[in-house]
């Protein structure tokens, strides 16, 4: 299927050479919920020759740490990671060839992180996929059953999957995004739930993201998110990263003088007054 012309940049298949994307590099591990990480690792588990993995989607609230949950389980496999941001935009060749322009003026076809993840052996994480229209989970039907291939019309190219390919989608519950068709939802499975975490966890997670970080400050901060939590509020660890991120700078700067009007102010700024009932006495 691959030519030996094939390098860290670009393949050449069936005669059609393709460029790659590079992985993605992010600086982040996963200090949360064990057991999404563990139902995570199980859905890519193979455990025989004749057993595929499967294509787990990820779903909970914004900023609850899903892609970071991907990212992090990716990478403890010694695998590449590929993150693609899906928008109500995507079109089905964003997701796997698309044609560009060279500096010479010739047609050159680019592989997406999902095709460049397939091709490499990598993880695919396909963010906030229930952005995507219908149309765009089309072209990924055959990639998400036993036959694990994409077409592209662009190049005539059938490709398949390399055995080591894994793939997760991430699905947020708001108001801004489409139901999945049937015949893909039944394709993403198991269904993992990425919750608010508990109390230790989440200082755990401010700690490793804010390192620097005062730790009056996070206690503060944790204290307003599990609040917020109990009340089925919006807000998230994304939320309270922000918030104390905001008044260490503020902090240093002098004024305010202390940490609990500092995180008062980076809740105003950050999140509004309206979340002032949730920082408590």
């Amino acid at each position: 299927m691959f030519s030996k012309q094939a390098s860290d940049k670009k393949v050449i298949i069936e005669g059609v050479e393709l460029h790659l994307v590079h992985p993605d590099e992010l600086p982040t591990g996963w200090v949360g919920q064990q057991e999404c990480w563990k139902q995570l690792l199980a859905a890519w588990l193979v455990v025989e020759p004749q057993d595929i993995p499967m294509n787990p989607r990820l779903v909970g609230k914004p900023g609850v740490g899903k892609t970071t949950l991907a990212y992090a389980a990716g990478r403890s496999l010694g695998r590449e990671v590929y993150i693609y941001q899906a928008t109500m935009d995507t079109r089905p060749e964003d997701l796997l060839i698309t044609p560009v322009i060279s500096p010479e003026a010739r047609i050159q076809y680019v592989a997406s992180p999902l095709v460049t993840a397939m091709i490499r052996g990598g993880v695919c994480v396909l963010d906030e996929g229930n952005r995507m229209s219908e149309k765009a989970w089309a072209s990924l039907a055959p990639l998400l059953d036993h036959r694990r291939y994409i077409e592209s019309i662009v190049t005539g190219l059938k490709i398949r999957a390399h055995k080591d390919f894994r793939f997760v989608a991430t699905l947020n519950e708001d108001a801004s995004t489409y139901e999945l068709p049937e015949y893909i939802h039944s394709r993403l499975q198991p269904q993992i739930l990425v919750d608010f975490p508990e109390r230790e966890e989440e200082l755990r997670i401010l700690r490793e993201n804010l390192p620097f970080c005062r730790e009056e400050i996070l206690r503060y901060v944790v204290d307003f998110l599990q609040r917020a939590h109990e009340a089925e509020e919006r807000f998230t660890v994304r939320d309270g990263i922000n918030v104390a991120r905001y008044a260490v700078k503020l902090l240093h700067q002098g004024n305010p003088s202390d940490a609990g009007s500092a995180v008062v102010e980076g809740v105003r700024m950050i999140l509004g007054e309206e979340a002032f009932q949730y920082l408590g006495p």
